[in-house]
């Protein structure tokens, strides 16, 4: 499948078709997923697939709890979201069936392999996960060249130390996002709703359109 076509397509799958993912599958993307760039080369991103149905459930029934409350934040109005009416039932289905999918991959780092630089700004850091999610983006790639859906979550995030106590998750190693995986029941988007790129990129300056020359 051409690059760029799969960027355009691999989108968030709300909806899986039972059918289990071949472990060669699975394998051959965490083998093209492992080349992702990372500060120092210090590859710290680790894996854990879940295919168990009961660890599944537990993991749906955690990741319910902080998506009803957002869910009731929208249907309150307390919380502001951008996406389509739409958009928020099929989230909430995904949510309902997180159980149902064949695979969640949870994508994992070791800490002593991160090295944020921006701890000491005011703001919140985020320097760390570049060497975690272009490891996660390459996955959910080389899944969508086998015609494998994904949708990346970090719900789930919330309730780390429960996850890592199910999953034998050691110490010094933390949760990044939980990555469902399946064959799509409605196959893959066409086009995907996106901000132009004239809203995205600029020259030289923040806000000044980046024009061709």
């Amino acid at each position: 499948m051409d690059v760029i076509q799969a960027l355009k397509t691999t989108g968030t799958c709300r909806y899986f078709d039972t059918a289990p993912v071949p472990d060669e599958i699975l394998l051959d993307a965490f083998e093209a997923a492992r080349f992702s760039p990372q500060g120092g080369n210090r590859q710290p991103v680790r894996w854990v697939v879940v295919r168990d149905p009961e660890k599944k459930r537990r993991l749906r029934d955690w990741y319910l709890e902080p998506w009803k409350a957002y869910l009731a934040g929208i249907e309150s109005g307390d919380v502001a979201v951008g996406a389509l009416p739409k958009a928020v039932v099929d989230a909430d289905h995904f949510a309902e069936h997180l159980h149902e999918v064949p695979a969640i991959a949870v994508l994992c780092a070791e800490l002593d392999g991160l090295h944020p630089t921006d701890l000491e700004l005011d703001r919140l850091s985020v320097v760390g996960g570049g060497s975690i999610y272009p490891t996660a983006q390459s996955f959910c790639l080389a899944l969508r060249s086998h015609g494998v859906a994904t949708a990346v979550t970090t719900l789930l995030c919330h309730y780390e130390p429960q996850v890592k106590e199910l999953l034998g998750i050691p110490d010094g190693v933390i949760t990044a996002a939980h990555i469902a995986v399946g064959y799509p029941a409605r196959g893959f988007p066409t086009k995907l709703s996106r901000l132009p790129v004239e809203q995205i990129a600029f020259g030289e300056t923040y806000g000044t359109p980046l024009k061709q020359s």
